[in-house]
């Protein structure tokens, strides 16, 4: 695949509570080797300005990972909430179900949709509320976290909301702000990738990090030494920060160095396990073969 972009984002996000988040962090760069760059360094992200950044301010031919799970588990029981009749057919209409039962919560939070009566029986959340229909153990997960967890990850499942590992509620918010990118930024491989222009796909942040050396253990960096390393190893120049750097912010940072490194690759928008199935429903994590 010849190089379709010209820059490359990546967004590692959050779904805590709260208008503004120190766990939001924006990093691009242009085609070329020159050190990404954090996007309003010193800022602190509310979810609605990523929203507002990725509708009116991102460059074009943008590739832009955000570190999310762009869908919930479906193919293991062809149903996101089996037993319920009005459980979503499709990846876009569980967006929309998400949006439209939290229009009432701000900042593109998520209570009224986990609070439902009938979808809480498939999370567990705070308090040891595990619904009847969780499923035990460690939770469901789509095809593409299998992939993950057989490179070495240990990726979580979108239906569990507990941990500080969890990135339940991120997924969940983040498919408040995907459905309302509806018509402007496509999200692969949800939609077909376009011969030109942006495009949205899913990161894990230690895929990339895993390619720059890290071992999926110690992939989180919090010191700019660190960090220069990492993206020397991705064929990118060094940061001229200094000191200390919180694990947001670095991988940031290292995932859009990533995205340019290998986003021409054609087998990571073919890998083995993605079916037309798959990416209706599922999606499919970018850099998981």
């Amino acid at each position: 695949m010849t190089e379709r972009f010209q820059h490359y984002a990546a967004i590692d996000w959050s779904g805590a509570v709260g208008e503004r988040h120190k766990g939001i962090a924006v990093a691009i760069c242009a085609t070329g080797d020159a050190a990404p760059e954090l996007v309003r360094p010193g800022h602190r992200w509310s979810r609605p300005e990523v929203l507002q950044w990725l509708t009116e301010d991102l460059p074009a031919d943008t590739l832009v990972g955000m570190d999310l799970g762009i869908s919930l588990a479906f193919a293991d029981r062809s149903s996101f909430f089996p037993g319920w009749t009005d459980s979503p057919a499709d990846a876009r209409t569980l967006w929309a179900l998400i949006d439209r039962t939290c229009a009432d919560d701000p900042h593109l939070s998520v209570s009224s949709f986990v609070d439902h009566a009938e979808i809480a029986r498939h999370f567990r959340r705070h308090g040891g509320r595990e619904g009847d229909l969780f499923g035990g153990g460690r939770g469901r997960f789509r095809v593409a976290e299998t992939a993950q967890q057989a490179m070495g990850c240990k990726p979580y499942s979108n239906f569990n909301l507990v941990g500080a590992a969890q990135v339940g509620k991120s997924s969940l918010s983040g498919m408040r702000l995907l459905h309302r990118l509806a018509g402007r930024l496509p999200v692969w491989p949800i939609h077909p990738l376009p011969e030109r222009g942006s495009v949205l796909v899913e990161i894990y942040t230690t895929i990339a990090a895993m390619a720059a050396g890290r071992r999926p253990e110690r992939s989180k960096i919090r010191t700019v030494e660190e960090l220069n390393r990492a993206l020397a190893a991705l064929g990118s120049r060094r940061v001229a920060y200094e000191g200390a750097i919180d694990d947001h912010k670095s991988d940031a940072l290292i995932t859009a160095a990533w995205l340019r490194r290998d986003a021409h690759r054609a087998e990571l928008w073919n890998p083995r396990g993605l079916t037309s199935e798959i990416a209706r429903t599922e999606g499919w994590t970018f850099g998981a073969e």
